[in-house]
């Protein structure tokens, strides 16, 4: 069920972390600690499994980037799926898109290249500062950035939001209070919001 406001889908979507949180503890516990079963199904969710997209989504986006520039573009999934424009589930957000070769919403799910990560260290540091990120334990540097781009190309739809802050290699962008999330010109912004303008180009190396 798509939430109304970008409030309330927040507010769900910490809701749900929070359930598999407790969950996962009671598990650790030996069931001391209990979930309501109709509370577990109304908010099933894999974290691993999402972590693990955010990961993967820092490393081939900014692993050439400082640790703020990895949180921010972690941040930026995040900020999507907390968001009524985009989908709810942070997997969701990172594969959204038609499909077709470069035509996804970030570049590495769909550019025909291995999703492999080949630098261990990099993806050890990515793996870290995803879960930082996804369980709020580290704050948002972009302000609430939903888009961003590298600071060698120019979109023509950074003219429609808020400019914010230039983090790294990347610029990054909030949604304009007169831009709703029906409009059409949100749709149009959400359309040209291309692999190649929003990601860093980084040869995946594997």
């Amino acid at each position: 069920m798509r939430i109304s406001s970008s409030s309330s889908n927040g507010l769900a979507t910490r809701l749900r972390r929070g359930i598999a949180a407790w969950a996962a503890l009671a598990v650790v516990l030996g069931g001391i600690l209990t979930v309501p079963a109709p509370a577990l199904a109304d908010f099933k969710i894999d974290v691993p499994r999402e972590v693990e997209c955010l990961a993967l989504t820092i490393y081939f986006e900014a692993r050439g980037e400082p640790v703020e520039g990895k949180l921010a573009v972690g941040h930026v999934v995040m900020n999507r799926a907390a968001h009524p424009l985009f989908p709810g589930a942070v997997c969701e957000v990172v594969q959204q898109g038609v499909g077709k070769f470069l035509q996804c919403q970030f570049t590495w799910w769909c550019d025909g290249l291995s999703d492999q990560p080949a630098e261990w260290q990099a993806w050890e540091t990515s793996k870290a500062l995803a879960r930082r990120v996804y369980w709020d334990y580290s704050a948002d540097p972009t302000g609430g950035a939903l888009w961003y781009h590298a600071d060698y190309v120019r979109p023509g739809w950074g003219a429609q939001l808020l400019r914010g802050p230039k983090i790294g290699r990347h610029i990054f962008y909030r949604q304009a209070d007169n831009l709703e999330s029906k409009t059409p010109a949100a749709q149009r912004v959400r359309a040209l919001d291309r692999p190649g303008y929003i990601r860093e180009t980084v040869d995946k190396g594997g």
